[in-house]
């Protein structure tokens, strides 16, 4: 079958040997497969990537030197069974792991699991997932990024009357946006120096959308953050008070205020940008008491002053991946009509065009998101107008 290989940092159409379905694995003739931002990492900065991944307990990653299939967020329909598994018909997704070569495996990022820039591609059965109401098999390809922007959002616990701050509207960012709108949080900012995100933003929910160069996201939405010094006078101010009524057990309405969720508190932050500088300006920036959930991955060292987010409270999460429920929960609020992702989606391309879509992806202006159509002839990058 034709697929295209990564191999020392090079991308190439190649006639690879077919596959065949093992115990409790399907076979599926790739109908879309989305170009990820990890892909471009795992291209440039495979050692890089494989050495945080090999920390993290996982040492089969990608090497420059491996020739990979690259793709991960694929749609299909199932051309064989293996052994153990049941009947299917119509269009699925599947999360990208496989159990292969002794292990359970990160499918397209491993020469153990090969990917979706392929004809076809293995996946787990007990992975997979019918595509509902006639999903259109692009959109059903952005299951697996959705997933990945609806563990962000769920990691971030934000209130439907917290603020949402969104910086950097790339892919996952934009996605963060669709599931923050979708779990009904009422204000969402978002901040990007391109103007075609800030445009794609706005589209996909974005209460608020804003040019760094020009305005700060932290100044869009202000009312009830504290500085400091306002919070010391709000203490201070809030015993005078209590104190002043002497039969008030002043210690149980203290109690009673952080039950009932009075306490002041912060917006919440998704840094989805991922380059080396900006979570130490989100934590010098943010208002006391922010929850930042890093989305974005830094390839590089970076640094960052815990005493700011000391003296701040900033409350650190980094998020990754989803679980099979929000996998489910993501293809499903796409094919409800519950969130809408095409404006997401800017451009397909074949199997001849992947080196040439990976080039386009550089350009903010030009793309979002382009996904892989193994049917689609030539090597052009076809723009897909934004619904």
């Amino acid at each position: 079958m034709r697929a295209v290989v990564c191999h020392d940092g090079a991308l190439d159409v190649r006639e690879v040997p077919d596959l065949s379905p093992g115990k409790g694995q399907l076979l599926l003739d790739v109908h879309a497969c989305g170009i990820c931002g990890s892909d471009l990492h795992a291209r440039h900065h495979a050692d890089a990537v494989a050495d945080a991944a090999a920390a993290a307990g996982y040492p089969d990653l990608m090497r420059p030197a491996d020739a990979v299939v690259l793709g991960h967020e694929f749609s299909g329909t199932v051309a064989e069974r293996g052994r153990g598994t049941g009947r299917w018909s119509g269009p699925v997704v599947a999360m990208p792991i496989l159990r292969a070569d002794g292990g359970v495996h990160l499918t397209g990022l491993t020469t153990k699991a090969g990917g979706g820039y392929a004809e076809q591609v293995l996946v787990q059965e007990s992975l997979t997932f019918a595509v509902p109401n006639g999903l259109a098999p692009t959109t059903a390809a952005l299951t697996e990024p959705m997933a990945v922007a609806l563990h962000a959002v769920r990691r971030g616990q934000v209130g439907k009357g917290q603020t949402a701050i969104v910086i950097g509207c790339g892919p996952i960012g934009l996605g963060v946006i669709a599931m923050l709108k979708a779990s009904g949080v009422r204000t969402v900012v978002a901040s990007d120096f391109s103007p075609a995100r800030r445009a794609l933003a706005a589209a996909l929910g974005a209460d608020v959308v804003v040019d760094p160069a020009e305005q700060s996201p932290w100044e869009a939405r202000t009312k009830g953050f504290l500085d400091a010094q306002q919070l010391f006078e709000l203490a201070v101010g809030t015993m005078e008070k209590l104190r002043a009524v002497p039969l008030l057990p002043w210690q149980h309405v203290f109690r009673a205020a952080e039950v009932a969720g009075a306490t002041p508190r912060g917006p919440v932050v998704f840094e989805c940008v991922g380059v080396p500088g900006i979570l130490d300006q989100v934590i010098t920036a943010a208002p006391l008491s922010t929850r930042v959930v890093v989305v974005g991955v830094c390839m590089g060292d970076d640094t960052i002053r815990p005493s700011v987010a000391i003296n701040k409270e900033i409350d650190l999460r980094f998020v990754l991946g989803y679980t099979p429920a929000e996998f489910r929960q993501a293809l499903h609020l796409m094919a409800d009509g519950k969130v809408d992702p095409a404006p997401v989606l800017t451009g397909s391309v074949g199997l001849d065009g992947v080196e040439a879509a990976f080039g386009a992806l550089g350009d903010p202006e030009e793309h979002a998101k382009i996904v892989v159509d193994p049917g689609q002839s030539g090597g052009v990058v076809t723009v897909t107008s934004p619904s």
